[in-house]
C-alpha cells in the first residue's frame, strides 16, 4: 500500500524542466516531459550518481557518470528489463499533484 504526499505547486517543474525533491526520506528526481510528470529515485544503481542532472531524451534519462539509461515511466533500463531505479506513481486531482511513496521500504 502506498501513501500519497502532495507536491507543493512551487516545486512542480515547468514543461521540459526537472526538480529535485526530498520526500519522506527519499531523494527524488521529478521530471515534466510534455506536461506529464515522472518521478524516479535520484541515485543511479551503478555508482550512485545523480540522475537529476542526467541527459534527458524523450522520457529516458541517461546517467552522466557511466551512460546507463532509465525509462522515467518504469525506472527500468530499456536494454535490461528488471534492472533500474524505483519509479514513483504521480496522481493529479485538479491543480493538486501527489507522489505515491511506498508504505514500507523494499528489501535489498
Amino acid at each position: 500500500m502506498s501513501r500519497y504526499i502532495e507536491i507543493p505547486a512551487a516545486s512542480l517543474p515547468a514543461a521540459g524542466a526537472r526538480t529535485l525533491l526530498q520526500v519522506g526520506g527519499h531523494s527524488i528526481a521529478l521530471f515534466n516531459v510534455d506536461g506529464t510528470y515522472y518521478a524516479i529515485d535520484d541515485r543511479c544503481p551503478h555508482a550512485g550518481a545523480s540522475l537529476f542532472t542526467g541527459i534527458l531524451t524523450g522520457r529516458v534519462v541517461q546517467c552522466r557518470a557511466h551512460g546507463l539509461r532509465f525509462d522515467l515511466a518504469t525506472g527500468c533500463m530499456p536494454s535490461a528489463p528488471g534492472f533500474g531505479v524505483r519509479a514513483y506513481a504521480i496522481e493529479t486531482e485538479g491543480d493538486q499533484v501527489f507522489i505515491a511513496l511506498p508504505a514500507t521500504e523494499e528489501c535489498s
